[in-house]
């Protein structure tokens, strides 16, 4: 029986324009999809559209669990779509095998791959580009209508020696991309991927830095192509200091200067809208024809048809050749152009925060640039340079050459804490985890995301803006909440209800929550290049700010999982603003926060006033469990990236001791590969994560094997979890299930551990593994006689109630147990000293001279808080939701409108 399933456009109103095309991800109930074949796309008419589908995760049994689903471009999107799952042997009429359109399918433009020795060549049916594997160029050419619109692509880089403050000098050394290797991963029919990586290699000498990886991604029909560009910072940072980050294209030019075109986004849907040499407003008028084609873009009339007053003095009028709009905050950005290097620059205007896009054209065609979250990311830079000549040149500076060099050193001198003792002394004053060397960047990362435009002639500034709208927001197709629910998907979650007042208190306190936040964003600035995304930890009431200065106060750096409240809340809500907020911590959590390459590969950094800044480098901030929504509702190939990479990162524990300050037997452990300490509530919860994803991704046996035999291991152990540590064996992947210890900790459970459990449970039956899981509900929260009657001692360590108050909801639902459940609600309602009261949920507005610019202020919120609320009330809705006491106060009724 065919299946269908509705989407929905996740911003509401379908794009004006899917010139791009779409990628999505959509999971399947276990057992109901056999693969990727069984599925087809309809649009809101009924009709079979072209799509390109493959998988992404399988459950155990083989079936389809998640699939990337793939639309090609068009002028007039559906305004809703919807995914059809046949029975297994049906053919599929849009199947991507098949050799042409079937029956009934419209022909529509399909993308084509054309490798060589020397190159890559794909097409969209629109626009056409040529990658070299070798050189210096991410791509040699990208046409349209058989014009060359750019050329010479790559990546272009600025080393400055030194921060030179007063007198003195410094220089900088250029940089270009170097590429070293080109894979189509994706080669069609709707949607190709290349994939090209590199290093930076200097202009002058053979030094390379900062390896990156770009993607270019390519759709049926598509006038546009979406880059994915990633780095990692690799220098020195007491040496090297990046001044310039950026892409360069070489525009061919042939028009006339009055037929080329500039156009450049500014704020709010603004544009900057000229020619290179303009003829409005001259002393003389070269006529009302004339004017108007060259402000709409369009080829103005030959020069016979002007006045012979301007068109025979046209040598006479400037013509602007160079342009620059630099945001170097998140608050303005500066216009300027000028005739020619060597002269003065002339003030366009400013504004406060530009859309990150420009666009040079000609009667022949053009090409435009759009960065996403280009203000949010400052400091950031649009160049146009050369646009008199016949190849003029357009950089989109991802870190602008005029802002202050990027300074990546250590915020203080360590203080004098040498010695474990010293810095645990520290961590009791400011909450900073010190030790010299590891407030070290060297290995994170950062990604960016462009689109390219291809233009076979100047476009309409309103189109412009269109393409400027959807550069900075890609249109984005998902299932309902309802749909992702029944899926079966991420555990214990589901859709909002509110359907009592109880109920509907709680949604709005979590709507408070994300709102605050998402005000805190802008209110406090929490942008720029390396902190966009994440969030502050701690707040100072005194001085009515987060505590941005106080060691281990001020980024959080996923402390206690913000991000998977984020993502549940999306989940359950379907909301676009909260999507959104989740990507950007995602991109920032699993790129900035965690290391990519040298002695700490896979792990990630504790909160800290630096983002790098904490020497505790562990799983428990790298973990998938953080990034793999992202990856499953989007499909996105970089995500995939940073899951892949953390694989083997069971490594780390032979490197690195997580807990080597804190550690009771620290006299005498040593890591051994044979029976390395690993931790069964942050540590194992990250690897087991990290099995999961990977064997769902690619059936990998390593990680099936680990998976499965550190579960039937935990559930061996006498105490099961609340051991709380046990001696793994790194070449086996197993745990030695003879020790025989009560060890608990408050935070065991608060990084994804609670989540991964859950669903592990409902994958594969393990009845040792699902007891030892169950007696950790249950007793985390029991009182000290019913601990001490069951393991015969009271558990110590036993804080963060409210967070806790869902494990006794897990068990409560699992047992059907209304004692356990009336326990956890008890609990919530009793733990969280911080977020138990009306106030908490009140905003307080803080107004100058107390502060720089008014401030809304919630004192007793934090992120700790925030995030395991947030959780503790998704989970304990969906667990134990029918046992939730009335609400305190009656409903008022509502006057008629």
């Amino acid at each position: 029986m065919t299946q269908h399933t509705p989407l929905r456009w996740i911003d509401g109103e379908p794009p004006a324009g899917l010139s791009g095309g779409t990628t999505w991800g959509m999971p399947f109930p276990r057992g109901t999809v056999a693969d990727t074949e069984c599925l087809e796309v309809r649009d809101s008419s009924g009709s079979t559209v072209n799509a390109q589908t493959w998988p992404l995760a399988t459950w155990p049994d083989g079936s389809l669990k998640w699939a990337g689903i793939a639309l090609g471009a068009t002028e007039n999107p559906a305004p809703a779509y919807s995914v059809s799952t046949r029975p297994t042997g049906t053919p599929n009429p849009t199947s991507t095998h098949d050799a042409g359109p079937a029956a009934g399918v419209e022909p529509s433009p399909e993308v084509t791959v054309t490798e060589s020795a020397d190159s890559v060549t794909i097409s969209t049916g629109t626009l056409e580009m040529v990658i070299p594997r070798r050189g210096e160029t991410l791509f040699s050419e990208l046409r349209r209508g058989g014009n060359a619109v750019a050329t010479d692509a790559r990546l272009v880089s600025l080393l400055q020696n030194g921060l030179q403050e007063g007198p003195g000098s410094t220089t900088r050394e250029a940089y270009a991309s170097c590429v070293s290797s080109v894979t189509v991963e994706q080669r069609g029919p709707v949607r190709a991927v290349a994939r090209i990586e590199g290093q930076h290699r200097a202009k002058e000498g053979s030094k390379e830095w900062l390896p990156f990886t770009a993607r270019f991604y390519f759709y049926a029909g598509a006038r546009s192509v979406r880059m994915v560009h990633s780095f990692i910072w690799d220098g020195d940072a007491e040496e090297d200091f990046l001044a310039g980050l950026g892409v360069e294209f070489t525009v061919p030019l042939q028009s006339e200067l009055h037929n080329r075109h500039v156009r450049i986004a500014g704020a709010d849907g603004g544009f900057l809208v000229e020619a290179v040499r303009g003829v409005t407003g001259l002393r003389r008028d070269p006529g009302e024809a004339v004017r108007a084609a060259q402000v709409a873009g369009q080829a103005t009339p030959p020069l016979t048809g002007w006045s012979p007053l301007v068109s025979e003095r046209l040598h006479l009028i400037p013509r602007w050749n160079d342009y620059t709009l630099t945001q170097l905050s998140a608050d303005g950005f500066e216009l300027r152009k000028r005739t020619a290097p060597g002269h003065g620059w002339v003030g366009i205007s400013g504004g406060t925060r530009s859309a990150g896009f420009c666009s040079l054209s000609d009667l022949r065609g053009g090409f435009g640039i759009g960065v996403r979250n280009f203000w949010q990311s400052h400091p950031g830079q649009l160049d146009i340079r050369g646009a008199a000549t016949t190849e003029a040149t357009m950089t989109a500076w991802l870190y602008s050459p005029e802002a202050q060099p990027m300074d990546l050193r250590f915020y203080h001198d360590g203080l004098g804490q040498d010695t474990f003792e010293d810095q645990l002394e520290g961590l009791e004053i400011t909450y900073e985890d010190y030790e010299p060397g590891f407030g070290n960047p060297t290995g994170i990362a950062r990604t960016h995301e462009l689109t390219l435009f291809a233009y076979d002639a100047t476009p309409s500034t309103e189109s412009l803006a269109a393409d400027a709208q959807a550069a900075s927001a890609p249109p984005l197709l998902q299932p309902s909440p309802e749909y992702l629910h029944k899926a079966g998907v991420f555990g214990d979650w589901a859709p909002m209800d509110r359907s009592t007042q109880a109920r509907a208190e709680l949604e709005d306190k979590l709507d408070f929550l994300f709102d605050f936040y998402q005000g805190q964003t802008e209110q406090r600035r929490w942008y720029g290049f390396w902190n966009y995304g994440d969030v502050m930890h701690t707040y100072d009431a005194d001085r009515h700010v987060w505590r941005y200065d106080v060691g281990g106060y001020a980024w959080d750096n996923s402390e206690l999982s913000p991000d998977l409240w984020l993502w549940y809340m999306y989940l359950r809500t379907g909301r676009a603003d909260v999507f959104r907020y989740a990507e950007a911590m995602t991109r920032h959590t699993g790129e900035v926060d965690v290391y990519h390459l040298g002695p700490w590969r896979g792990l990630g950094s504790r909160h800290n006033v630096q983002h790098w800044g904490c020497s505790a480098k562990q799983l428990r901030i790298s973990t998938p469990a953080y990034r793999r929504f992202y990856y499953y509702l989007t499909a996105d190939e970089r995500t995939g990236d940073l899951l892949t990479e953390l694989v083997d990162s069971d490594q780390n524990f032979l490197g690195l001791d997580p807990v080597r300050k804190v550690r009771p037997d620290a006299d005498t452990y040593r890591p051994d590969r044979g029976a390395l300490g690993v931790g069964l509530g942050t540590d194992w919860g990250s690897l087991a994560a990290t099995w999961l994803t990977d064997w769902e991704r690619t059936g990998n046996p390593r990680s099936r094997d680990r998976l499965l035999g550190t579960m039937a291991d935990i559930g061996a152990l006498k105490y099961g979890f609340l051991t709380g540590e046990a001696l793994y064996d790194l070449d086996a992947g197993r745990f030695d299930a003879g020790r025989e210890v009560i060890s608990v900790s408050h935070l065991s459970a608060v990084f994804g551990l609670v989540e991964i459990c859950s669903e592990l449970i409902g994958l594969v039956p393990d009845k040792d593994f699902e007891e030892a899981w169950m007696q950790y509900c249950r007793l985390f929260l029991a009182t000290p006689e019913e601990q001490i009657a069951e393991v015969g001692q009271p558990l110590a360590g036993i804080y963060l109630t409210q967070a806790h108050s869902r494990l006794a909801a897990y068990a409560a639902a699992k047992l059907g147990s209304p004692e356990l459940a009336e326990l956890a609600w008890e609990s919530f309602a009793e733990g969280g000293e911080n977020l138990n009261h009306a106030e908490a949920f009140t905003l307080k507005k803080i107004r100058p001279p107390h502060v720089l610019q008014p401030v809304d202020e919630a004192p007793t919120v934090s992120t700790n808080d925030t995030a395991q609320f947030g959780l503790a009330v998704i989970q304990n809705l969906a667990l134990v939701g029918q046992h939730l006491p009335a609400a305190a106060d009656t409903p008022q009724e509502v006057p008629a409108s």
